[in-house]
């Protein structure tokens, strides 16, 4: 092990020589330990790499790439926003980690409607931008959240019905393959590229920016309700009603859920319901909500009518980045009325799992997705989709706590709700294998439940643009194409 770990070390030493010790960050030295604080997550900045590499243009991302795959030794991992929770996802451990922030440029051209991303902006850097245009793209929803991790897998957004995942919005890739050369992969060139790369992650290159379209947007409306749980009936037969694929307003965008926060003394379950209306008539409450905003309410209506920087950075409130250790997992299904009350008793029941710990927040969420936002370009991204008809849930555990002694209680405790309500789904018909990677824990497979004809394709895909296989060995983070 040691002469391997040394080997490793020389990986670094030869990025020195091509980058230059002002891009090449070494343990101890202030960079890199700003670097490490900089993540989400305390679980991922507990991740100490042998170094990290600060590439500035995609050059050098190039020159990084040929010189870590002629080793055939070096592990690496690759950072956009670094917001995913688990340590080895965006972190290398005893290996090179390649944070793309610098890669943060923004160009918009305003008459095709489109703009041109450095990969390493979060969303909130490119609401700031195009808001002063008037325009908006249909990006991640809270600030701090990297654009290139939340676009390759999928990436839902508030404009979702109206525009499709996130990825449909990728007009343009530009890629780093594993031998090093920079490609653009788009509909007409490498486009078997382009279509694997929306929903295949990090399999096949290292994307170094994107471009997105864009489209005329004003300001919003939004609104966080919560109810006692005794309008949980009635919370399910509204939302099993609003997420009709039928009647579905695809100017809404909504989740809502249950859960308890003990640090704010709150240990029995209340209902969140988080609303937002994309093209508003001023300060009116939009008529779709209101059965929700009927119910019996515990506290006062405070509504807001703002632009995407704003709600992007109102949503990274709730979960500010390292002030507790977090976790996502997450599975899919059908909301129907009868669902989402099986989904509160799981959560309900789960609850005494976890009431022994201090500190803990813990809850569910459900967010439809409907097949105006799933079907868009279905047989253009890899997501596997194409033959749904309902209004889809993803829905996610995601708790939040102080104590990593505390880590294993937690994650066992996450895993066996969403195993019950995967169970309680199957029984009622209402099961979707769909996992949304983008909420996945580790332990997910989350490509393979893409279904066997993406699966097949990505196969061919990679064995194509990476027959050595270079982003799967080397980058063990994330979730992989199964092997052929």
């Amino acid at each position: 092990m040691a002469n391997r770990i040394s080997l490793r070390q020389l990986c670094c030493e030869s990025l020195i020589a091509l980058l230059g010790t002002d891009n090449v960050l070494l343990p101890g030295s202030t960079g890199y330990n700003t670097t490490l604080s900089s993540y989400f997550t305390p679980q991922a900045s507990a991740v100490h790499p042998l170094c990290f590499i600060t590439p500035q243009t995609a050059t050098d991302v190039s020159d990084v790439v040929q010189s870590l795959a002629s080793t055939g030794d070096c592990i690496f991992a690759i950072r956009s926003g670094g917001h995913t929770w688990f340590p080895d996802a965006s972190n290398a451990p005893s290996g090179v980690t390649i944070d793309l922030r610098g890669l943060n440029s923004i160009d918009v051209n305003a008459e095709n409607l489109s703009a041109s991303v450095g990969i390493g902006n979060t969303w909130d850097s490119v609401y700031t931008k195009l808001d002063s245009l008037g325009l908006s793209v249909a990006g991640g929803r809270v600030a701090g959240v990297g654009v290139g991790g939340l676009t390759l897998g999928g990436g839902i957004s508030y404009f979702g019905p109206q525009h499709g995942w996130t990825c449909n919005q990728a007009i343009s890739f530009e890629v780093v393959l594993a031998n090093g050369s920079i490609v653009e992969a788009n509909e007409d060139h490498n486009s078997e590229l382009w279509w694997g790369l929306r929903g295949g992650s990090n399999n096949f290159g290292i994307v170094t920016r994107v471009t997105l379209a864009t489209f005329e947007q004003g300001l919003l409306w939004s609104t966080t309700t919560l109810n006692a749980i005794s309008e949980v009936p009635n919370q399910a037969r509204i939302y099993s009603q609003l997420t009709d694929p039928q009647n579905y307003n695809t100017n809404a965008s909504f989740f809502f859920g249950w859960g308890i926060s003990q640090p704010a003394g709150q240990t029995v379950p209340v209902t969140l319901n988080e609303l937002v209306y994309t093209q508003p008539e001023g300060n009116e409450n939009p008529a779709v909500y209101q059965d929700i905003l009927d119910l019996p309410s515990l506290t006062d209506l405070d509504v807001a009518v703002a632009n995407m920087s704003t709600l992007s950075e109102q949503g990274a409130t709730s979960q500010p980045p390292q002030v507790s250790r977090y976790l996502t997992a997450t599975t899919t299904f059908v909301p129907t009325e009868a669902m989402i009350l099986a989904a509160f008793d799981a959560f309900n029941n789960s609850v005494k799992s976890i009431q022994n710990l201090t500190g803990v927040s813990w809850s569910l969420v459900i967010e439809p997705v409907p097949p105006q936002t799933y079907l868009r370009g279905a047989s253009k991204n890899a997501l596997g989709l194409g033959d749904r008809t309902d209004t889809l849930a993803v829905c996610l555990i995601s708790p939040s706590w102080p104590d990593p002694a505390q880590d294993q209680q937690i994650y066992t405790a996450a895993r066996a709700v969403m195993a019950v309500i995967e169970a309680q789904a199957k029984a009622l018909g209402a099961y979707d294998p769909y996992i949304y990677l983008n909420y996945a824990a580790p332990w997910q497979e989350v490509i393979a439940s893409y279904g066997e004809a993406s699966v097949n394709r990505l196969q061919r895909l990679r064995a194509d643009v990476d027959p050595s296989e270079v982003f799967t060995r080397l980058v063990p983070g994330g979730f992989k194409v199964p092997a052929a």
